[in-house]
């Protein structure tokens, strides 16, 4: 009532922020600390109320985000607020519906040396910064964004849920069964909110075998019970028998294949990107005495040396530095790389049978 005696009506959320609202008979008010409603708060839990406040936000204002920018569906200027939130409540069950199953992955497929273990490196570097810049460095404390593991040679579930632990530092006892260690690992990869893991020698699975098959329903299983995304690399694993049989149609089913062929050197394009990638290794040396722009003179050379390969290539660049400091020259010529005996699959491909024998003359630069 007013002072008047009359009836007024009273937004509640005006009512209850008032200072002087009280509920007769009730306990008294609990005021927020001054430091935040939360703070003092475990850091999962914090986590995943503040994961909330972007949902909250787009429902109210439109924007996700705070750059401003909105999406169509939660536009305040041209839908309602019960528009709004049922759009995100679909986006809600959605998610929901997608916990049980695991998400859609990668794999990454080529030759033997074509940079496909560099480039789920590359990939775990660029998630973790991203994830950085997201959350802030002092994220890191307490989380692994990235785990990466390979398939050890005649896997079985028990071994390959071993190298997981072993990544993550996890003490596998003989005792344990592979139920325990696989509890432990995920387990683990949860509380540490693990949202990449990367698999290399994933073509050493053969699900033709009762063992391969075996891991490869540990592989699934693994995907659906951490929620992360899953991204395998290995040599021709089209061709491999990984993806025979039902199991590998249940994971030609869910994720996609990308190639990674030797780089070519046709077009300027390419030839621009091959320069790219050897300066971008140039960058790295630290040989006093040599120049820049060296390894890109020796373009055309290097890229016939290694096929375009960049394990050899990268072989190849490392073992001739070696030799640089060794030798006190602190550079990279020519003559240094010619050499370099390569991996068989290189000079097979680059080297005449005569040369290869020893009596052929030497190559000259391309």
């Amino acid at each position: 009532m007013d002072e008047a005696g009359g009836v007024q009506v009273v937004l509640a959320t005006h009512l209850m922020a008032d200072e002087e609202f009280t509920v007769i008979g009730g306990a008294p008010r609990q005021r927020l600390p001054a430091r935040g409603p939360l703070e003092g708060l475990e850091p999962a839990v914090r986590e995943r109320a503040l994961a909330w406040e972007r949902h909250i936000r787009e429902v109210e204002t439109g924007c996700a985000e705070l750059d401003g920018r909105g999406r169509a569906e939660y536009d305040p200027t041209v839908r309602s607020m019960a528009e709004r939130e049922a759009a995100k409540g679909r986006l809600m069950i959605l998610n929901r519906r997608h916990d049980g199953t695991a998400r859609r992955g990668l794999i990454v497929s080529g030759p033997p040396t074509t940079g496909k273990t560099t480039a789920l490196q590359q990939l775990g570097r660029a998630f973790h910064l991203a994830e950085r810049r997201r959350r802030g460095s002092e994220s890191d404390e307490g989380r692994l964004p990235v785990a990466f593991v390979a398939v050890p040679p005649a896997a079985t579930p028990k071994m390959l849920v071993s190298e997981f632990a072993r990544f993550l530092g996890l003490p596998v006892a003989a005792r344990m069964n592979q139920a325990q260690i696989t509890d432990a690992v995920v387990g683990t990869l949860r509380d540490l909110g693990t949202g990449l893991v990367l698999v290399d020698d994933i073509h050493l699975l053969d699900t033709r075998t009762r063992a391969g098959a075996e891991t490869s329903d540990q592989m699934k299983y693994l995907s659906e019970r951490v929620g992360a995304t899953f991204v395998y690399a290995g040599v021709a694993v089209e061709d491999s028998p990984l993806l025979t049989g039902i199991r590998g149609a249940q994971l030609a089913g869910r994720f996609k294949l990308l190639s990674n062929p030797p780089l070519p050197y046709g077009s300027r394009e390419q030839q621009a990107a091959w320069r790219g990638l050897l300066d971008g290794m140039e960058d790295a040396l630290r040989l006093e005495q040599h120049r820049a722009g060296s390894l890109g003179r020796m373009a055309g050379y290097l890229h016939t040396r290694t096929g375009g390969r960049i394990g050899s290539l990268s072989a190849l660049i490392r073992e001739a530095a070696i030799t640089a400091i060794l030798d006190g020259t602190e550079k990279i010529t020519k003559k240094q790389l010619e050499a370099v005996q390569l991996d068989h699959l290189a000079e097979q491909d680059t080297r005449p049978p005569a040369e290869q024998a020893g009596s052929g003359p030497s190559r000259t630069a391309a």
